[in-house]
């Protein structure tokens, strides 16, 4: 048995390490997940005033922001019987909606691409072949396609590589034999990682418009912040216009329909092979989110009814049972710490549901620099979140598996269609590509939607409702002297809940279940006494390293969760000194 370390792994969000111990072949037999920064969100939300929850919690992470005001949002609604306004329920869906589309494209293209594209072979490529397989895999494109435009991507390549500095491709594991891209499609997804970059710039500007800024936009409390108005028949907001809002989503949507799904199955194809690794738990969930409807008391969101991402859970793969989840049941959800550097009052073995969760520091780690864990013991400052013991996968795969198994057509037309074309069965899901295909599926699936939810809003304000927020219940004086909510939300990432306890106006208990802690938490063992892995951990187990100094086996199933560290863990200090230097090499 040998270890190999990775620390930190790179291109996502935050600071993960994983120590996996491999036999004499290479084939990976355990893996251990380990965050390594501490977690204090919690600590910091006590005594806070609610209202300012959405504002504290959305800097959880700069990736996804406006994910967790809304939760924090929605819990604290929950909480005081907070009914919305329509037009609210739609901006929010546009705007995770837009969320979830961004990220996943800048995932594919800047993060998680260049696990399959060897950008420096597209050096080596025929810009004449490269403009054909462009036409070959998306014909409905018209725009960039040309010979120049192919040969003018590949010299600016070529200057970026003979200056000496790769820069952001610095790094990488160029030349591995596990690439099994030719160099042509390595300079078409180059030439699409450049555009996206652009790409990418142009839609954030829907955060802008609906809340003022972004990152950290600020439309959760008080309404959106640019102001709408009608005149002479049009309705505008903030100068710009709801056009723009229609622009953006056309762009989006061209965007998806015409580079990022096509190059998801044009590489696909080449690592068919990757269907079959990765597969994780085998256990699916979703909390469901993208309200078609607003509640008003005494409905309420947290019940889970009329959403388009469907809430439930899917055990051992089977697509023909959906298992009700009811987030007001304490025996549901709950977190364990038995392998992380926290207590808990009643013990490490004990399982604590969100409202009555703790965050207790306890660090039993070596003292840095160090080589390696104990694994058997604590080793990790993410927590494990467990649906009633059982470990479960979440994120996009979760979210059209549980759309495909809920009879939703459109995503069954699109994942059978998707499955068709590479020919796999639908069994392919349950893997490494399978999660980086269900990403691209999922982004077009939204898109389409936001669409709708467009002319919803825009049918509305023409029709004189202009309300984004009610201040009736918001007045603390209004406020029982206990109050408790749950807030939820299916993130980019996915499955994400804020847990609120409120007691004379301010805030006693906070705890954050967030996706990278579904995902990354370490081992538990459950009550016969059997270990129990995370998904990182068990999408990792039986994979063979080809080369131990360069485990692109194992970036590229982890990159596929695309994890976020940054919520998933948090440093704290409350008397500002500083704790520790981290040096990126």
């Amino acid at each position: 048995m040998s270890t190999v370390v990775v620390d930190p792994v790179t291109r996502i969000e935050g600071h993960l390490r994983l120590e996996v111990e491999t036999d004499a072949s290479g084939f990976i037999q355990r893996a251990s997940s380990v965050g390594t920064m501490l977690r204090g969100i919690e600590v910091i939300m006590r005594d806070r005033d609610p209202r300012d929850a959405w504002a504290i919690t959305q800097r959880i992470c700069g990736v996804c922001t406006s994910s967790h005001a809304i939760t924090s949002v929605r819990a604290v609604e929950d909480a005081l019987q907070y009914p919305i306004p329509e037009n609210a329920r739609i901006i929010r869906n546009l705007i995770n909606g837009a969320q979830f589309v961004h990220d996943h494209v800048v995932h594919f293209y800047h993060l998680h691409a260049l696990d399959w594209v060897d950008i420096v072979s597209a050096l080596d490529a025929d810009p004449a072949v490269t403009a054909e397989l462009q036409r070959c895999i998306s014909p409905q494109r018209t725009e960039d396609i040309s010979i120049a435009y192919f040969a003018d991507v590949q010299q600016r390549l070529k200057n970026f590589v003979e200056s000496g500095q790769l820069g952001i491709f610095n790094n990488g594991y160029w030349g591995h034999p596990e690439y099994k891209l030719p160099p042509e499609l390595n300079l078409l997804a180059f030439a699409h990682y450049l555009e996206a970059l652009a790409w990418q710039r142009s839609v954030a500007r829907l955060h802008a418009v609906f809340g003022g800024k972004n990152p950290h936009p600020n439309f959760a409390v008080g309404g959106s912040p640019s102001a709408i108005s009608t005149f002479e028949g049009a309705t505008r907001i903030d100068g710009e216009g709801l056009g723009l809002v229609a622009d953006i989503i056309a762009e989006m949507r061209r965007f998806i329909d015409q580079v990022y799904v096509p190059d998801t199955l044009a590489i696909a194809r080449f690592y068919k092979d990757w269907f079959t690794k990765g597969e994780g738990v085998g256990n699916f969930l979703t909390f469901g989110d993208f309200p078609l409807t607003s509640p008003g008391a005494p409905d309420r969101l947290i019940d889970g009814e009329n959403l388009f991402i469907p809430r439930g859970v899917i055990l051992n793969r089977d697509l023909s049972v959906v298992h009700p989840l009811d987030l007001d049941d304490p025996e549901q959800v709950r977190e364990l710490v038995s392998h992380s550097w926290y207590d808990y009052g009643a013990g490490k073995d004990a399982a604590l549901h969100p409202f009555d969760g703790e965050t207790t520091p306890n660090y039993t780690g070596p003292q840095p620099p160090f080589n390696t864990l104990d694994v058997d013991g604590s080793y990790s400052w993410v927590k494990s979140p467990r649906w009633r013991g059982k470990a479960v996968e979440v994120g996009p795969l979760a979210h059209v598996l549980m759309l495909y198994a809920t009879g939703h057509e459109a995503t069954r037309d699109l994942v059978n269609s998707a499955l068709s074309e590479l020919k796999v069965p639908i069994d392919a899901l349950y893997s490494t590509m399978g999660r980086t295909a269900a990403r691209a599926l999922e982004s077009k699936l939204l898109a389409d939607e936001m669409s709708g939810w467009y002319d919803q809003l825009r049918t509305n304000i023409s029709n004189g409702d202009i309300r984004t927020h009610n201040n009736a219940l918001f007045d603390p004086s209004t406020w029982p002297a206990q109050a408790r909510g749950i807030g939820f939300l299916e993130a980019p990432r996915g499955a994400l809940g804020h847990w609120v306890v409120i007691e004379d106006g301010k805030i006693a208990n906070y705890q954050a279940v967030v996706p990278t802690t579904w995902n990354a938490g370490p081992r538990t063992t459950d009550a016969q006494g059997n270990e129990v892995s995370g998904p990182f951990e068990a999408s990792l187990l039986g994979h063979q390293l080809f080369d131990p100094e360069q485990p692109i086996e194992i970036l590229r199933t982890i990159h596929s969760f695309d994890p976020c560290m940054g919520c998933a863990v948090h440093l704290v200090d409350p008397d500002g000194e500083e704790l520790l230097q981290v040096d990126v090499l």
